[in-house]
Parts: structure tokens; C-alpha cells; sequence
């Protein structure tokens, strides 16, 4: 009776141990993956559907081609995912876009363009390394070629139409030259020289059959990806309402100066506004005071 009941204590205890350990283990790999739930971020990341034909300025890409379709893939990738940088891209569209469109569409060239600036600059009056500036990153020589005064107090590199105006002129030189616009579109990323003589030396006839240097290589994917997803950001996710996007700066006045204005502050203070607004509507007013020795005729905008 005693050795049984020892017997019987025993294999109670031993069946308690099990029970226990059962309560605290769980299924093998439960408690991990539980864990993980509770602390990943919910997101769902998916590849971008590339079954569909896709043009730049109305020439279409040959994504028959697998090495096309591979670095299609990688811009929309990038840009997809690249979450901040896109929605500021989207955002600022909404404000720079109405002018640009017009501009374009005033000198017969292909609306495809406008994303040239959302590549060039995101859309911002940016200075490269190199020392290019504004929206369509102009470098000095050829803003002056093309007819923008660049100088100490004035740079029309960062005056949108003028500067908008300057690079149709250049692309419809180029395209002159190249009589394709995927073409004209690299050159102005690297250059017409460089382009025309890569294909001299590659025996290429388009721009997919040219092996290049990895930005101007990578160049009219991004902009067929930048235009992908700024024409319909809600197929790749990015959802901005009427109130979140950045207004146009169409709410303004026109002074004409054709004389010197010795401080741009009293200038603003003048005119209803301050010394950073009246920048943030005159971004080519470099310094604090403009000279104007010649008497030109400047236009500068201050806010109604």
C-alpha cells in the first residue's frame, strides 16, 4: 500500500512538471512568433506590376527586353518605397506642376517633361556639387547661354518660368539634334556630346542599347517611375487630400523696379510683407539689395 502510494506521488509530480512546462512552452516556435507579432510594424510590401506598357513622352519602352524591364523595375522600386521623399514629390507637384505644364505645352514640347524637374531637383532650388542651381539645375555657362542673369544679387536659375522657359529651349535643341525624345531627355541629363558620341562609338541607335554611366543609365527609368506613381500615387499607396498638398504661389502682385532698392526688407515692409516672403516669392533675388546699375526692368512679386 505504501510503495504504492509512493509510486502513485511520483507519477503525479512528474505529471504536474509536464503540464507546467506545457503551459509556459506552447507549440515549438509559438512564443516566438508571437513575439515577432507583437513587435514588427505592419506594412505590406509587394513587387510592382510590370505588365503593362510603358512610354516616355510617347515612345514606348521595350520591355520585351529583360535587361529594360530590370531597371524599370529598380526605379519604381526605389521611388515606391522611398517614402518621404515621393510624398514631398507629390505635394510639391500640386505647386509647381500648373506653371511648368504651360510652359511646356506654350513651346511643343511633350508634358513627360515636367518630371525632368522632380529628377533634376525634387522639385526645390537645389545646388549640386557639381554647382548646378534651381529646379532645372542649370549650370552657369549654359543658364547664360540660354539667357538667365546669373550674378552675385540676381540667379533667374531659381526663377521658375524663366528657368522653365531655358530648358525648353535647350531640349528643343537637343531634340533638333537627336529626333528622339528619350534621347533629348538623357542628353540633358549628360550632356549632347557625350551622348552623341556614345552612340558613335557604341553603334547605337536608341537610348536602351547604350551602356552609359550608372546616373545617366539609370535616368529615363526613374522618370518613367516618377511619373508612374506621381499620375496615380494611389495606386502605389500614397493618399494626400486636397488640404495636404502645397498650394501654388499664384496669389501675388507684380512690382516693376528699374531702380536700385538698397534694403529688400524696407522693400517688403513697403509692400505688406516681410523680407522672407517676399524671398520665398522671389528665390532669385540672391543678396539683400538689389543694385540694378543698368536699369532693368525687374519684375518682383510680393503677396495681394
Amino acid at each position: 500500500m505504501h510503495k504504492a502510494l509512493h509510486y502513485y506521488t511520483l507519477a503525479m509530480a512528474a505529471f504536474l512538471t509536464i503540464a507546467i512546462f506545457a503551459s509556459y512552452s506552447g507549440k515549438p516556435g509559438e512564443e516566438s512568433e508571437k513575439a515577432e507579432k507583437e513587435d514588427s510594424i505592419p506594412q505590406v510590401i509587394k513587387a510592382v506590376d510590370l505588365a503593362k506598357p510603358f512610354d516616355f513622352a510617347g515612345e514606348p519602352l521595350p520591355m520585351d527586353n529583360f535587361d529594360v524591364a530590370e531597371r524599370l523595375d529598380r526605379e519604381l522600386l526605389v521611388n515606391t518605397y522611398w517614402h518621404s521623399n515621393t510624398v514631398l514629390n507629390i505635394k510639391n507637384a500640386y505647386k509647381y506642376f500648373p506653371t511648368i505644364e504651360r510652359i511646356l505645352r506654350d513651346n511643343g514640347i511633350p508634358e513627360d517633361f515636367k518630371y525632368l524637374a522632380v529628377a533634376e531637383s525634387s522639385l526645390r532650388n537645389e545646388v549640386s556639387p557639381a554647382g548646378a542651381r534651381g529646379i532645372w539645375q542649370f549650370m552657369n555657362g549654359t543658364a547664360e547661354q540660354y539667357g538667365l542673369e546669373t550674378n552675385r544679387e540676381v540667379d533667374e536659375r531659381y526663377h521658375l518660368e524663366k528657368a522653365t522657359q531655358a530648358a525648353c529651349e535647350v531640349l528643343k535643341d537637343y531634340y533638333r539634334r537627336l529626333n528622339s525624345w528619350t534621347l533629348t531627355a538623357a542628353a540633358y541629363n549628360a550632356g549632347l556630346s557625350r551622348i552623341s558620341r556614345e552612340m558613335e562609338e557604341q553603334r547605337a541607335t536608341n537610348y536602351y542599347d547604350l551602356n552609359l554611366n550608372q546616373e545617366t543609365s539609370r535616368y529615363i527609368f526613374r522618370l518613367v517611375a516618377i511619373k508612374e506613381i506621381l499620375s496615380r500615387p494611389k495606386d502605389f499607396g500614397f493618399y494626400l487630400g486636397p488640404e495636404e498638398r502645397y498650394p501654388p504661389l499664384d496669389d501675388y502682385k507684380i512690382i516693376e523696379v528699374n531702380t536700385s532698392i538698397d534694403n529688400l526688407g524696407d522693400f517688403a515692409r513697403e509692400h505688406g510683407t516681410t523680407y522672407r516672403i517676399l524671398k520665398v516669392y522671389n528665390p532669385w533675388l540672391l543678396d539683400s539689395r538689389l543694385s540694378n546699375r543698368s536699369g532693368k526692368a525687374y519684375e518682383i512679386r510680393v503677396p495681394k
